[in-house]
């Protein structure tokens, strides 16, 4: 049985600095209707971290704290087939309007994506070198999914850069 789905809005602010970029969320996120919602997934510790505080517990409070840490976050994928919420069974497609997101963006510096199907669904849809024409910073990064089993202080040394971005635009 085919299950389409559909992604959530952005959450941005217009001095966003840094875009992290997911593939698309799971099904939990879904459910939730809130990013990174499955308890496992350690985007919001790692992004905690970065901005040196607590997790915090609700849902809107996360999204202030991207907000405050001026940080941009949305899916490549605007819409897809997909049974379960692994990124290997996507199917079928569709983009958001990242380009659009990016250039309403002017003080943006670097773009960051979740994982390696985040950045292969863009550079296949867009292309990496547009970034480089816009002259921004971007990395893949080790996707924060439970599906990746890379220990946790070896995905945050990796994720750590977003925080040198940060602490250069201040």
């Amino acid at each position: 049985m085919n299950k389409k789905k559909h992604g959530l809005a952005p959450i941005l602010s217009d001095v966003s600095v840094v875009l992290i970029l997911g593939s698309m969320p799971g099904e939990e996120s879904l459910r939730k209707q809130e990013y990174y919602g499955y308890p496992r997934n350690q985007f919001w510790r790692i992004i905690s971290q970065i901005q040196e505080c607590t997790i915090p517990e609700k849902y809107s409070d996360k999204e202030k704290m991207l907000f405050n840490g001026n940080i941009a976050l949305w899916d490549v994928i605007g819409s897809c087939i997909r049974e379960g919420s692994l990124d290997s069974n996507i199917r079928e497609e569709k983009p958001n309007a990242v380009i659009g997101l990016i250039d309403r963006l002017p003080g943006l510096l670097a773009v960051f994506f979740n994982g390696k199907k985040a950045f292969d669904s863009f550079n296949r849809e867009f292309g990496y070198q547009l970034l480089e024409d816009r002259k921004l910073e971007w990395h893949i990064l080790p996707s924060t999914s439970p599906a990746n089993t890379m220990a946790y202080d070896d995905k945050y040394s990796e994720w750590r850069r977003i925080k040198k971005i940060l602490r250069s635009a201040m």
